[in-house]
């Protein structure tokens, strides 16, 4: 016998919304950021995200990923020069560590790869 189930809210033992978190295939986490005024336009599974110099930023998660093989991509721009900024991606240290709890994210210029402040970051996280 064919059927479905539906199910208005889905809550694991912490009490966290589990329906996004417990599926693969699908964004574990996402942020569009506006790094002009330092504030979050809109995320899920993203706590903050902290500036820690001009063009660096962290992206902290609400839920940690549950490992750190996870995959990110990024997405930025400049007010004015669009076309000059290229987003490179390392981990939370310099060194390109990834961690469960969060990533770091430089932008940078597609020319002489100058760390540049964006005005907007668009980042999101895949995982299992």
């Amino acid at each position: 016998m064919a059927g479905s189930l539906v199910i208005s809210t889905l809550n694991n033992d912490t009490g966290v919304l589990a329906t996004q978190n417990g599926m693969t295939g699908i964004a574990k986490a996402w942020v569009n950021y506006n790094g002009a005024t330092q504030t979050i336009n809109a995320s899920f599974n993203v706590s903050s995200v902290t500036r820690s110099s001009a063009g660096r930023y962290v992206v902290n998660f609400t839920t940690a990923m549950s490992n750190a093989n996870y995959a990110t991509q990024a997405l930025a721009r400049r007010s004015g020069n669009n076309a000059d900024i290229n987003t490179a991606l390392t981990g939370v240290s310099e060194g390109g560590v990834y961690t469960t709890a969060s990533v770091s994210i430089t932008t940078a210029t597609a020319t002489g790869y100058a760390v540049v402040e964006a005005d907007i970051l668009c980042v999101s996280v895949d995982g299992t």
